[in-house]
């Protein structure tokens, strides 16, 4: 029997909140349809999870540090909300990413992924942007945090947006069992979403995965660290016999909040890498420097 998932990417809209209550019934709408669309695995974005900073208030929202500090404080409520809906649904979701801040003051950019069993898994961005760098002051994760998680239909690896311009990255995931990579992104032009999708797609084809992408979409001027928000989801897949020509195997409009859905077969990943056209899985410790990889373990949240 041929093992296929179903994929929902949000390209989602950020709201300034009155209330949690009105957290918990967005996130709930939003699961409650792309379950009714058959969906297993459900992705929203980067940043997603700045829009709880509206929950103390406009001064909180508005100021860098202060928007850090309202996010994590509310991280919590965000975990046991998703945690309860992929155990009532019986899907996996991971969960828009914002900030965290530790006990030594510093922040990192934290997403998670909880599944069906109750159980849950976390990856802490590695990668970071100037912009996050500075003025922001968001730190880059444990160097050893890569992480695939084991959902026992699939094994997924999870990186945050400019985590998936880096080919090292994905490539360790792969390596560690990857058949999906997921991408959830923040970009605020159309050029900073073309780097996020071009490296999707490129990480798709040199590891003959799938990637998913998915961003925020829309403006929210109420927080300038996601002040304007450009992209479109997409699920991609290497150029190879089996997928489309052109790798993209579902892509949303531009801007607009909506789920973008694909159901893709696992089982073909596994005969690209054996008899596709090329076999740039099997072919990569061929380049120069192909050792030089950061390690991954996997996690079981079966």
């Amino acid at each position: 029997m041929t093992r296929t998932l179903s994929i929902a990417a949000a390209q989602y809209p950020l709201h300034e909140l009155s209330s949690p209550a009105e957290y918990t019934d967005k996130i709930s709408r939003w699961v409650s349809e792309a379950v009714a669309a058959g969906s297993q695995l459900l992705v929203f974005p980067e940043y997603g999870a700045m829009e709880l900073a509206s929950l103390a208030g406009r001064h909180a929202a508005a100021d860098l540090q202060g928007a850090i500090d309202a996010v994590s404080d509310h991280l919590p409520l965000q975990a046991d909300l998703h945690r309860r809906l992929a155990v009532e649904h019986g899907v996996t979701i991971v969960a828009a990413s914002g900030p965290q801040r530790h006990a030594d003051s510093r922040a990192t950019n934290l997403a998670r992924i909880f599944a069906p069993s109750g159980k849950h898994g976390e990856y802490h961005k590695l990668m970071m942007t100037p912009w996050e760098r500075e003025p922001w002051q968001v730190s880059a994760g444990p160097s050893d945090g890569l992480c695939v998680f084991d959902l026992g239909q699939v094994r997924v690896g999870l990186l945050i947006c400019y985590d998936i311009e880096f080919p090292l990255l994905s490539r360790a995931l792969a390596e560690a069992g990857a058949e999906v990579i997921l991408a959830p992104s923040n970009t605020e032009t159309e050029h900073g979403y073309w780097r996020v999708r071009t490296g999707c797609m490129a990480r798709a084809l040199e590891n003959q995965v799938y990637t998913v992408h998915s961003p925020t979409v829309g403006p929210a001027p109420w927080c300038p660290p996601v002040d304007m928000n450009v992209g479109a989801a997409g699920v991609y897949a290497a150029s190879d016999t089996g997928f489309p020509a052109g790798g993209v195997v579902a892509l949303g409009e531009l801007n607009k909040p909506q789920w973008v859905h694909a159901e893709v077969d696992l089982d073909l990943l596994e005969q690209v890498r054996r008899s596709g056209g090329v076999q740039t899985y099997n072919h990569w410790g061929e380049q120069p420097g192909a050792a030089l990889l950061p390690g991954a373990r996997t996690v079981q949240l079966v």
